[in-house]
Parts: structure tokens; C-alpha cells; sequence
């Protein structure tokens, strides 16, 4: 117990998403003791907005939990890439150097999965229904609680680290003095989800990035397929006018091999915001104070990377923390988090940035048009190109020398098909072939 008569925990972890429910099981196999806060008083509570796609780079993090063996158990879908671009089709490689594919799952699936499994772990108190009011402050004003109300009564938390696992719209950022800068999004985004859609087998994650729209289909648990797009604002007025799921399957008229939608049945109301904005903070530590998941960084739903994220920085930073917190030392706690902060920064800040300049443009950068072509052309180019967009590489992989040569050569072959010799006629890809 503590000085206000509250019990005192290692971390208190704010948020009982995958990010908050990863870091809540990490540290308590760790041996600490956690204090998992969750607003909702519904245990099997999930997030509506999502693309359920986990990217590649996030199966390590999976395994680690034990979480990718009960998601198969549920029914989650293993998903490779298959982008169609003005250059043609073009499909993620199988490499040996990262993880052959991501998952597609629902989070009505997902988010109870790993709720239970970290209210399972020794450690790990789940707290429903508990909504953060302010963090307390104690020597030389560093966090070391919250205050909640939790079925209309005050309660005190008192913990060594608070950490910020609420979203996008993180209550204990701004309570912490982390704030962030929005940057808007020329998108808006709407989908729905389907029954009786046929989705051939290798091509369960499939995008047809138009410039600025872009549509996907997604094969999820259950055969449960996820019909959506990301459109550029101009376009809001076509939703606005009438049915909205007509309006979202009529989007697909205008592609290549677009699903056939004359059986599908629509199992969800459409789902979608007509504003959802990158957020940039320049920190997300302080002392006492650690964020996580979309609390620490948001970026465009389009790149698909939100639950990975979550996942891989609750790993960075109970790997970070673990033993200073254990030691009860949480000035060194506060310093360890700081270089969380470091390796959070070096492994997703490029990636965030690619992002929201995407979320900006009607159309392709120039020097990512020129890979979509190059990639469409050669597969180890297309390898290293995939090894980035599932984020298991830095985009600064792109710029390797050779690599650069390979895309320039391939371009011009693509631009000027005299130069080398012979002509070229067909620069399109082939359709995707099924992945094992």
C-alpha cells in the first residue's frame, strides 16, 4: 500500500488493446505485477475501425505471446500481399530472411483473444470499466499513479511507470504533456464486411491503389471478407447521396479483376470516419510516462501497420524496462524507457513519414511510382520492396546503391524500350500467383 491507501503496482497500463494487453502479459511473465485499465466494462469490447491486417514484421511478437497459435485456433487467415498499380499486378515474393506472410483477423476476434490471455497471466490484474481522470504526480513531480473513476467512484492507482496504451486520442498523452501535432489525411474511409465473395487462394490480401483512391478485399476468419476502400475527400459527396454499401461495391466496377460481388451478403453495417489523421509527437516518454501502439504514433490505415506497431512497441518497451522495474529503481526505469524512445524512433519513424506522405498526394511520389514499376519487372527487387511496405526493413534499404541502379536500368528499359536492343511491348505483371 501507498501514503493515499491505494495498492501499488509496477506499471499500470492504460488501454486493454493489443498493444496494452502485450505489454501487461510481457511484464507479468516477467514477474511484475500490473494494473490493466480498460474504460469498457465489456471484456469482448473491440476496435470497429481497423484494417485487421497484421503485417509480417508483427509474427515474432505473435509467437512470443503464444497468441499465433490461438489465432489460427480462431480462424485468423494467413495474407501475403497483392497490389495492382498503372505498372500491373504485383505480388509479395516469399523471402527467407522475414516471415512468409501476416494474418487478417477481426478484432471482434482478436481484441477478446488477447484480453483473455493477459487477464490470464500471474501478474496481470484486469481492471473493466475504469476511466482515467488525471495522473498523480510525487517527487520532484514524476507520474506515479492515476486517478479513475470506476462505477461512478474515485479510485487511485499508484504504479513505478504509467503506461499509455488509449489510442489515438491518448487521454494519458495530453494528461502527460506529450501532445502531438495532427496531420490530415486527403482520405476517408468506409468498408463493410461480406459473406459469399469468392477470393481466389494466395490473393486473401489483395489493393488496387487507383491515385488517390485505393480499394481492398480482405479474407478474414470465418470467410468473412472485409470490402473497403480509402478515398480521396472530393468523393465524399458520392457516399452522401445515397446507400453507402452500393455506393462501395460500385467503387469496384472501375478495376482489373474485381471480385464478384452478385452472391455476397452483407453481415456488418458500414463502417468507416471521414477524417482520420496522422499524428506526430516528438516525445512518448516522460518521466513516469511511457506510450505504446497509436498512443505513440498514428499513421495512414492504408499501410496496414497499426496492430503491428502496437504489438512490436509494447515488446521494445517491456524489454526495456523489465529489469529496472523489477529492481523497484524508477529513475532507471525512466532512463531505460528513454531508449525505448530511441529504438521506437529508429525502427517506425521513416515508415510513419512514408505514410503520411502517401496520405497527402493524388498520386504516386515519382521515386515510388519508379519501384512499383521496377518491382513489377524483377523479383528481387519486388523482395526487397515488400521487405519494407510489411515493415521488416527500413525504407532506407531502398537506397542501397545497387538497388538504385537495378530500379533506374529497369525504368529505362520500361520508358525506352529500344535501348536495350529489343522491344518490349507487355510491361504489365502477370496476375498473382496462389501463395503457399
Amino acid at each position: 500500500m501507498d501514503g493515499r491507501g491505494s495498492v501499488h503496482y509496477d506499471a499500470i497500463i492504460v488501454g486493454a488493446g493489443p498493444a496494452g494487453c502485450a505489454a501487461a502479459i510481457l511484464l507479468g511473465r516477467n514477474g511484475l505485477r500490473v494494473a490493466l485499465l480498460e474504460k469498457h466494462t465489456n471484456a469482448a469490447e473491440y476496435k470497429r475501425l481497423c484494417t485487421h491486417s497484421i503485417r509480417s514484421s508483427a509474427v515474432p511478437v505473435l509467437r512470443r505471446l503464444g497468441l499465433e497459435e490461438a489465432m489460427v485456433a480462431a480462424g485468423a487467415v494467413p495474407a501475403v500481399d497483392n497490389h495492382w498499380t498503372r505498372f500491373g499486378w504485383l505480388t509479395d515474393p516469399l523471402a527467407a530472411d522475414r516471415p512468409a506472410h501476416g494474418y487478417n483477423i477481426r478484432r471482434q476476434t482478436l481484441d477478446p483473444l488477447i484480453r483473455d490471455l493477459a487477464a490470464r497471466t500471474p501478474g496481470v490484474e484486469l481492471v473493466l470499466g475504469a476511466k482515467v481522470v488525471e495522473l498523480t504526480s510525487g517527487l520532484r513531480g514524476r507520474v506515479d499513479g492515476v486517478r479513475v473513476t470506476r462505477n461512478g467512484a474515485p479510485e487511485h492507482y499508484s504504479g513505478s511507470l504509467v503506461v499509455g496504451a488509449d489510442g489515438w486520442k491518448s487521454r494519458v498523452a495530453n494528461l502527460g504533456g506529450l501532445e502531438g501535432v495532427e496531420v490530415a489525411n486527403r482520405r476517408f474511409i468506409y468498408f463493410a464486411y461480406f459473406t459469399g465473395v469468392e477470393v481466389p487462394s494466395g490473393q486473401e490480401l489483395r489493393m488496387w491503389l487507383l491515385e488517390p483512391d485505393a480499394l481492398s478485399v480482405t479474407v478474414n476468419d470465418g470467410g468473412v471478407v472485409g470490402v473497403g476502400g480509402l478515398f480521396d475527400k472530393e468523393s465524399l459527396g458520392l457516399f452522401d447521396s445515397g446507400d453507402r454499401a452500393e455506393t462501395l461495391l460500385r467503387m469496384f466496377d472501375r478495376v482489373p479483376d474485381a471480385p464478384d460481388f452478385s452472391t455476397a451478403t452483407r453481415v456488418s453495417e458500414v463502417i468507416g470516419t471521414r477524417d482520420y489523421p496522422s499524428i506526430l509527437r516528438n516525445r512518448i516518454t516522460a518521466p513516469g510516462v511511457a506510450l505504446i501502439g497509436d498512443a505513440a504514433m498514428v499513421a495512414d490505415p492504408l499501410v496496414g501497420a497499426g496492430i503491428g506497431w502496437a504489438l512490436q512497441s509494447a515488446e521494445w518497451l517491456v524489454d526495456a524496462v523489465s529489469a529496472q522495474l523489477r529492481a523497484g529503481d524508477p529513475v532507471a526505469a525512466d532512463v531505460a524507457a528513454r531508449r525505448y524512445q530511441r529504438r521506437h524512433r529508429a525502427r517506425l519513424l521513416l515508415h510513419q513519414h512514408a505514410a503520411i506522405d502517401f496520405s497527402r498526394r493524388r498520386e504516386f511520389f515519382w521515386v515510388l511510382a519508379a519501384f512499383y514499376a521496377a518491382a513489377c519487372a524483377d523479383t528481387d527487387v519486388a523482395a526487397r520492396f515488400f521487405a519494407v511496405g510489411t515493415r521488416n526493413r527500413s525504407p532506407l534499404t531502398l537506397f542501397a546503391p545497387s538497388t538504385l541502379l537495378k530500379v533506374a536500368a529497369l525504368n529505362a528499359r520500361r520508358l525506352w524500350p529500344g535501348a536495350n536492343g529489343r522491344d518490349q511491348h507487355d510491361h504489365s505483371a502477370p496476375e498473382p500467383a496462389p501463395h503457399s
